[in-house]
């Protein structure tokens, strides 16, 4: 069986920014006062095209800190939401070198130790794609690895000048084929692309 393929879908800004997209106070790290920037782009062509992804087979790929907050988010909610039925019943492997287990949601699995080392090993192993929401830390040392298959990149259509970017530090030169595109209506761009 093919290797598994590590999907991630990140809403960035146009100066690259990623942090603290939902809430105010979902990430304030270096004193972030920007969180929540996203809440008004959110339309109904942006709806349908994360339910696209949403409805790929596929496992789920986490960092701590995204998982933990996602718990918060997520778990136990019985509202018939298809999202929430999707991410609890999907097996959710974290990230972490500091948690001592993923008991706190439901089909979580630790992955304990370095974060390239242990997903490169799980990307080996037949299973469902690896499908990545957000942990840009995650992201960045698993780009840098070239573990990374396809991006879908949410382009919003502002700058915040502060925060933390998607590629901080080492994002060696990687080729992608854009391979899907769609505007909403609020004017964010929603880009697919695969690795060459």
């Amino acid at each position: 069986m093919d290797m598994r393929s590590i999907r991630v879908t990140m809403w960035l800004t146009l100066d690259g920014v990623v942090q603290g997209l939902g809430r105010p106070d979902e990430d304030t790290r270096g004193g972030f006062t920007h969180g929540g920037w996203g809440a008004d782009y959110n339309d109904e062509v942006m709806g349908r095209e994360m339910a696209k992804g949403m409805a790929q087979p596929g496992d789920m790929l986490f960092g701590r800190r995204t998982w933990q907050d996602f718990i918060d988010v997520w778990a136990g909610r019985t509202d018939g939401n298809p999202f929430t039925t999707q991410m609890n019943a999907a097996t959710k492997y974290v990230v972490s070198r500091t948690l001592d287990d993923a008991d706190a949601w439901q089909n979580s699995v630790l992955l304990r130790g370095d974060a390239v080392d242990t997903v490169a090993e799980l990307k080996d192993q037949p299973g469902e794609d690896l499908a990545v929401i957000g942990s840009a830390a995650l992201v960045r040392s698993l780009h840098a690895a070239g573990l990374v298959d396809e991006y879908t990149l949410l382009l919003h259509p502002l700058t915040l000048g502060s925060g933390t970017r998607l590629f901080e530090g080492p994002a060696p030169l990687t080729r992608f084929d854009l391979t899907d595109c769609v505007t909403t209506t609020t004017g964010v761009i929603i880009a697919r692309y695969a690795r060459r």
